[in-house]
């Protein structure tokens, strides 16, 4: 039974890894075809933003070549993703909402596997943090880079704040004692709702400038000439 289970795990995993893969390249193809690219250009966003993160990671903690250039399930998902919304964008846009949830999932689920890969290679706990945001971040930041964008990650509802979270409590859960399959659970949980709540209270850090205005009105008001 114990073999069959870790075969099980392994599968949903991995088909969880590649669903993130999916969402992930789609928010690239995005970008693409709002930057009016060509389909070459929309595919090198789809791979970009799906893959780079791991890639990058991979290459930092000396696991080459990164499996994200030497498994084709990866990149064939990731550029079918581009092909998929540069020829269907009017329908994927209408799964907007859809396409949130899935994204916060594989944001989630990449910062989980991120972590567990660098402490599988004896980093420490907070390097292993950093990684595992970096695993769910990279490839976004690439892709804004690429079009000229500042990186949703600095500007968005607690995007890189929810991946660190995530990374967080999986290596919290290794400092306790917790078996890895929990903490890795608790891990995309907490990523996973931290996230979801940003978007729909639309929770972020604040914007350089806020809190000036903000003290700007207070002392107008203190200003103001009283009766």
């Amino acid at each position: 039974m114990l073999p069959n289970t870790h075969v099980d795990v392994g599968t949903f995993l991995l088909v969880m890894d590649l669903l993130g893969t999916f969402v992930f390249a789609l928010s690239g193809a995005s970008s693409g075809v709002r930057h009016r690219l060509d389909l070459f250009g929309v595919l090198v966003l789809s791979f970009a933003a799906a893959l780079a993160g791991g890639i990058t990671r991979d290459l930092l903690i000396g696991a080459v070549p990164p499996v994200g250039i030497t498994d084709w399930r990866y990149i064939a998902t990731a550029l079918a993703a581009g092909v998929v919304f540069f020829f269907w964008d009017s329908t994927v846009v209408r799964l907007r909402m859809t396409i949130l949830l899935l994204d916060a999932a594989g944001l989630g689920l990449f910062a989980v596997t991120g972590t567990l890969k660098a402490l599988k290679y004896d980093l420490g706990p907070g390097t292993a943090v950093l990684l595992g945001m970096l695993t769910g971040v990279g490839g976004g930041v690439l892709r804004d880079v690429l079009v000229s964008e500042v990186p949703t990650i600095l500007r968005s509802e607690l995007y890189a704040i929810a991946a660190l979270a995530g990374a967080a409590t999986v290596v919290l859960g290794r400092a306790l004692g917790l078996p890895a399959q929990t903490g890795a659970i608790g891990g995309v949980l907490v990523c996973f709702a931290l996230r979801v709540v940003a978007i729909r209270h639309g929770w972020r850090l604040p914007v350089v400038g806020e809190w000036r205005r903000s003290e700007d009105d207070t002392i107008e008001v203190d200003d103001a000439p009283r009766p």
